[in-house]
């Protein structure tokens, strides 16, 4: 008993700590919306993303196998430049990261294009997609994110002898995480709507994200470029990546603050 309500702690923070690119995600799509319809994107869109997260620990637990196992019609190489051998979880990432990446670019770019911050606000609060377009899109990513957590679950519930027991810890874990993710998601939102400057941050990382999948979707498809095995960013240098980032952003703030006050006169 001790050891399952263990198991579900631990999962409850993995769960957590995977959910921060998501709920970044989430955040900035959500602002895309139109500005009276936001909060209720980001509610409706995790509370369906928590239940199909569920049926996708279902799926995944029954079929499995399926997803790890490559895909005969898509292993190969080409004259010893590229080697591949793509399974289902691969190509979901690798397509999941090149989104991200997409996202991430298109909303720089917007931001470099407009003259200013004030500018680009004022063009957000018109929203630039439909309610239902947005949640799709917060729905679909959360899939997207949800792969590895649950596979991760998963393993860390191998050794519960029930599969019923195990599904149940896992379930109540994915709900838990969906509760903290609907907590915080309005949380976030207004932070980034104050504080415009790290809104532009947010973007960037987001696009380490997508790079973070994408060398983790060529690892699982066992992609080879020239001899050189694709090797997937660990997490641990993306919250250091993510950490510098977050200083440097801090610091650079701070020090537009100091210049912009008037000087005192002696």
């Amino acid at each position: 008993m001790l050891e399952n309500i263990f198991t579900l702690f631990m999962l409850i923070m993995l769960q957590a700590v995977l959910g921060f690119d998501n709920l970044l995600y989430i955040s900035l799509e959500s602002k895309k919306a139109p500005e009276t319809d936001r909060k209720k994107v980001r509610k409706v869109g995790i509370l369906i993303a928590i239940v199909l997260r569920i049926v996708l620990l279902f799926l995944l637990v029954s079929i499995i196998g399926y997803f790890q196992q490559p895909f005969s019609f898509l292993t190969g190489s080409l004259d010893h430049i590229i080697e591949f051998s793509f399974n289902g979880h691969s190509i979901i990432v690798l397509l999941g990261g090149g989104f991200i990446i997409y996202t991430a670019i298109k909303e720089i770019w917007h931001m470099i294009g407009t003259q200013n911050l004030e500018q680009s606000a004022a063009d957000q609060r018109k929203g630039t997609k439909s309610s239902k377009t947005v949640i799709f899109s917060i729905v679909l990513m959360n899939l997207v994110f949800s792969f590895d957590s649950i596979l991760a679950a998963i393993g860390l519930t191998s050794a519960i002898e029930s599969t019923t027991t195990a599904f149940i810890i896992m379930t109540i874990a994915i709900v838990i995480s969906g509760l903290l993710m609907l907590f915080l998601a309005d949380r976030i939102s207004d932070f980034l709507a104050k504080n415009r400057m790290y809104e532009v941050l947010g973007l960037f990382i987001l696009f380490i994200v997508g790079i973070m999948l994408i060398t983790e979707g060529g690892h699982l498809a066992h992609l080879k470029l020239f001899g050189n095995e694709i090797v997937p960013m660990s997490k641990t240098t993306f919250y250091f990546v993510i950490a510098i980032l977050v200083i440097v952003d801090v610091v650079q703030g701070l020090s537009l603050i100091h210049i912009s006050e008037p000087t005192r006169p002696y």
